[in-house]
């Protein structure tokens, strides 16, 4: 008896969250991945001390979901696992793509690419995929994917985006041998250029991390 896996292309929907109104005194448009675990509607409010009339939230919800500790009460979830993930790279950037084309973003204004754990895996290959010029890119206590290469990232002027790396000092995930890997990486595909910052703390979100990278 032998098995066959096809594959079929049909269309879904999915939620995403937004915080604030995007007005003419509208600053900064930030473009918010969260970890795995999340919901958006959740991950949003470590965003809650940024001035409302300046920053504008978009956050995508990633859109595999599953009960949290096996308990079947609360819901998390995941962008992407090792299962088919050419396949589910491919559509979770449509998914993004469709995001940010529903919400016409005028062109003047200052985007900040955000991603926390496996949200820095998203936004890096988002970034690497459409090329988009960014005022911020912080990528926070997260892995950057191993296929990505310099090349990916030639567009980038270092004269006008910022790029901040920000881990916690007792980061479980961040074992000495795997920030070392990610630090070399970053200087390679960044140039040096990329600017690290700490925190005491393990793998967690800090609010007055995020109110200070503007």
């Amino acid at each position: 008896m032998s098995n066959t896996e096809k594959t079929v292309t049909y269309t879904t929907e999915n939620t995403y969250l937004t915080q604030n109104e995007l007005t003419g005194k509208t600053k900064n448009v930030w473009l918010v991945f969260h970890g795995i675990g999340y919901l958006s509607r959740y991950f949003v409010k470590y965003f809650n001390g940024l001035n409302a009339e300046e920053n504008y939230i978009i956050v995508p919800q990633a859109p595999s979901k599953y009960y949290l500790k096996n308990e079947y009460k609360y819901v998390g979830a995941s962008w992407l696992t090792k299962e088919n993930t050419a396949t589910e790279v491919k559509n979770v950037l449509n998914y993004i793509d469709a995001v940010l084309k529903a919400e016409k973003i005028p062109e003047d204004m200052n985007l900040i690419l955000f991603g926390f754990s496996q949200g820095v895996s998203v936004a890096t290959r988002w970034w690497a995929s459409k090329k988009t010029n960014c005022k911020l890119v912080a990528l926070y206590a997260g892995g950057i994917p191993n296929e990505l290469t310099a090349n990916d990232f030639e567009f980038v002027d270092h004269d006008s985006t910022e790029i901040k790396l920000i881990y916690g000092n007792d980061d479980k995930y961040l074992t000495p041998d795997r920030l070392k890997g990610e630090k070399i990486k970053i200087e390679k595909l960044f140039k040096g250029k990329a600017e690290t910052i700490t925190f005491n703390g393990g793998h967690e979100v800090k609010p007055e991390i995020i109110k200070d990278l503007i």
